[in-house]
C-alpha cells in the first residue's frame, strides 16, 4: 500500500526517473567498491590477516538478511523515508525517527570521512607536491562537496547520469586489476593463494568479530536504492531488485580484490600501504603511468558514494519532514528540479563545518579512521532495526512454509544479531570522539523528535500503511 501523499503525486519528487539498470548502479556507487576498499583493506587484513576474503564474504551473506528485509519491506510500501517510515509503522514513531536520523547522521560524518580520499586522490593527479598537506586536502574537499551537492539539487536525472559514468569507471578499474592478474600479468605471490582465503578455515569467534565492523562498513551503502524509491519506475520492486544484483556485484569485487592484495602484498606492505591500497596493487600489475587509473577510480568511487549519501540524506530528511517529524521547511521542493533543496543545502553546509572543524585533528588518517567508526556503527543500527521491523512485520506469513520462514524470518533475524553485535561490540573500542560521533550523535535524536512531536496533529498520515 502506497501513501496517498505518494500516491497522489502532490509532494512533487520526479516519479519514474529511474530504471532498472540505474537502481544497480545507484546501489553499487551507495557501497564504492573502490573506496571502500582504499578505506578498510588495509585495516580489515591488520585484523583477521589472510581471512580477509572470508570475512567479507561471510558477512555479506549475513548481510543478504536486512538486503531482503529493505526488498520485503519495500514492495509493501514505497517511501523515500524507507527505514524511518518502515519501523515507525510497525514499532513506534519514536524508533522509527532514530532510524532515520540514524541515517541522517552517518550521511552527514560521511561528507569528511567521503571527501578527503577524494580530495588526496585529486591532489596526487594534479598537485602531488601537497597531496599530503591537510589544509590542502580539506579546501579540494570542500571545493567537491559543494559541486556534488549541486549535482543533486540540479535533479535525480542529472545525478543518476553522473553515477552512470562514475561507477562504469570504478568497476572497469577494479575488474582490469582482477583480470590481469588471473592472466598472468601479477609478479611472484607474496601469500600462496589457499582454499582458507574463502572458506574461513581458521576463524575462531573473536578474530571473527574483530573483522565484521569493517566488513560491515565496506559492505554499507547499497540501500540508497530505497529511498529512491518514489523517484524509480516500479519502485516497489524495481528498487528492492536493483539492491539485491549490486550487493552480489560489490561483494565479488571486495572479496576479489582482498585476495588480490594478500597475493601481491606481503602484511607488512598492506599496512605500509594504507588508504593507498589499491594503487599499490595497480602498480604490481600495470606499468607506469597506466597504474594512474588507479587513483582516478578510488577519486570517482568517493565523489560517488559522497553523491548517493547526500541523496539518502536529503530523501530521509524529505521524508520526515512531509510527516512534520521535522520542520516542513526541509521537505521543501525545487519548483524546476524536484529535489529537496533547503535539504541538499543544509548537509553541505554541515559538511562543510564538519570539514574544517575536522583541520582539529591531527592527521587525515586519524580523521578518516574516527568517522568511518561511527558510520559503521550508525548504520549497523540503523540496519538492525529495518531487519528487527521485516522480521516483526512478516511473522505470521513466515509460518507458511520453509522458504517465507528463511527468507521473510529468520535470515533478517540473524542480519538483525549481527549488526547490533557488532554495535555492541564497538562502542567499549572507539576512544571518546567516535562514541561521541557514533552512540552520542544518535542519542542526541531523541531531542528532535520531541521537538517535532508536538508538530504532530491526530490527521497526519499513518506512516505507510504498515501495523504491528
Amino acid at each position: 500500500m502506497i501513501p496517498p501523499a505518494v500516491e497522489g503525486r502532490t509532494l512533487g519528487l520526479r516519479a519514474d526517473a529511474l530504471g532498472f539498470a540505474e537502481s544497480v548502479i545507484m546501489g553499487i556507487a551507495g557501497s564504492g567498491p573502490a573506496y571502500s576498499l582504499a578505506a578498510s583493506t588495509a585495516t580489515l587484513v591488520g585484523a583477521v590477516g589472510v581471512l580477509a576474503p572470508a570475512s567479507l564474504l561471510y558477512c555479506g551473506l549475513i548481510m543478504f538478511g536486512i538486503v531482503f528485509a529493505f526488498r520485503h519491506l519495500n514492495r509493501v510500501v514505497v517511501n523515500a523515508g524507507a527505514s524511518y517510515a518502515w519501523v515507525g509503522a510497525i514499532f513506534s514513531p519514536a524508533l522509527g525517527f532514530l532510524a532515520g536520523w540514524a541515517l541522517i547522521i552517518s550521511s552527514v560524518v560521511f561528507m569528511v570521512s567521503g571527501t578527503l580520499p577524494a580530495a588526496a586522490a585529486t591532489l596526487k593527479l594534479l598537485a602531488p607536491d601537497v597531496a599530503d598537506d591537510q589544509r590542502a586536502i580539506t579546501v579540494v574537499a570542500a571545493l567537491w562537496l559543494v559541486a556534488i551537492g549541486a549535482v543533486v539539487g540540479k535533479g535525480i536525472k542529472l545525478s543518476s547520469y553522473v553515477q552512470v559514468g562514475f561507477t562504469v569507471i570504478e568497476v572497469g578499474v577494479l575488474g582490469l586489476l582482477l583480470a590481469l592478474a588471473a592472466l598472468g600479468f601479477a609478479p611472484e605471490p607474496a601469500h600462496a593463494l589457499a582454499a582458507a582465503w574463502f572458506t574461513g578455515t581458521g576463524f575462531t569467534p573473536a578474530l571473527f568479530a574483530a573483522g565484521a565492523a569493517t566488513s560491515l562498513f565496506a559492505l554499507s551503502g547499497w540501500d540508497v536504492t530505497a529511498n529512491l524509491n518514489e523517484e524509480t519506475r516500479d519502485g516497489g520492486r524495481i528498487a528492492g531488485a536493483g539492491s539485491i544484483v549490486a550487493v552480489v556485484i560489490v561483494i565479488l569485487l571486495l572479496s576479489g580484490f582482498s585476495a588480490l592484495s594478500l597475493l601481491l602484498l606481503s602484511d607488512a606492505a598492506i599496512s605500509r600501504a594504507g588508504i593507498n591500497i589499491v594503487s599499490v596493487v595497480a602498480a604490481k600489475v600495470m606499468p607506469h603511468p597506466w597504474d594512474y587509473l588507479a587513483v582516478v577510480a578510488v577519486m570517482v568511487s568517493t565523489i560517488g558514494t559522497l553523491e548517493t549519501s547526500i541523496l539518502q540524506f536529503t530523501r530521509t530528511l524529505f521524508a520526515m519532514s512531509r510527516d512534520k517529524a521535522l520542520h516542513p521547511r526541509y521537505g521543501r521542493l525545487h519548483p524546476v528540479y524536484q529535489t529537496p533543496w533547503v535539504a541538499t543545502l543544509l548537509i553541505t553546509a554541515l559538511g562543510l563545518v564538519l570539514l574544517f572543524g575536522s583541520l582539529t585533528l591531527h592527521g587525515i588518517k586519524t580523521v578518516i579512521n574516527d568517522t568511518v567508526n561511527a558510520v559503521g556503527f550508525q548504520v549497523a543500527f540503523y540496519y538492525g532495526l529495518t531487519g528487527l521491523s521485516c522480521a516483526w512485520h512478516f511473522r505470521a506469513e513466515a509460518r507458511n512454509g520453509v522458504g517465507p520462514f528463511f527468507l521473510l524470518f529468520l535470515w533478517p533475524l540473524v542480519g538483525v544479531a549481527f549488526c547490533f553485535a557488532i554495535a555492541v561490540y564497538s562502542v567499549p573500542n572507539f576512544d571518546l570522539t567516535t562514541n561521541m560521533l557514533g552512540a552520542g550523535s544518535i542519542a542526541i535524536g531523541i531531542i528532535p523528535y520531541l521537538w517535532g512531536w508536538r508538530r504532530r496533529s491526530p490527521t497526519t498520515p499513518e506512516l505507510g500503511g504498515l501495523s504491528p
